[in-house]
């Protein structure tokens, strides 16, 4: 089947098996690895992009429930070679240590600043729920949002 979306502001057709992922499309057939594969059951977030302002597990949507969608992957929060700020915050502040699961949290959280631009610290975390971290106990998540509102 073919499938038209827009991907990071580009618009994409490519041909797909009705019973592929967003996940699998997004990583094998437009190589856009910031898209992580952990759990497979929409459990752990590290699969997360935003679909239409709304943050999606990638492992839980058929490729073809993305037709005519707008889809933003990591890679996209990047323009003209500049780190988004949310990007810039999350390294400043020790927000990264093993990166597996920073993507999806990235896209968790622009999600929720694309919806309301200073959330309070419960949103925030509200907004990760979903995502699980095994390094940074959250805190320095939470921190580089609420440096990003702050600024």
């Amino acid at each position: 089947m073919k499938l038209e979306f827009i991907v990071n502001d580009k618009e994409e057709v490519i041909e797909v098996d009705p019973r592929d992922r967003l996940l699998d499309i997004l990583r094998n057939k437009l190589g856009l690895t910031s898209v992580k594969e952990g759990c497979s059951e929409g459990e752990c977030g590290a699969c997360t992009v935003i679909m239409d302002g709304a943050a999606v597990t990638s492992c839980t949507v058929l490729a073809m429930q993305a037709r005519g969608r707008k889809i933003i992957t990591t890679e996209g929060l990047e323009k003209s070679g500049e780190l988004d700020k949310l990007q810039d915050s999350f390294m400043r502040n020790g927000a990264i240590q093993c990166g597996y699961c920073t993507p999806g949290m990235l896209m968790s959280c622009k999600a929720l600043l694309m919806k309301n631009q200073n959330p309070s610290e419960e949103e925030i975390r509200r907004a990760i729920e979903g995502n699980l971290c095994r390094c940074t106990g959250y805190t320095k998540i939470v921190e580089s949002v609420l440096d990003v509102v702050e600024k």
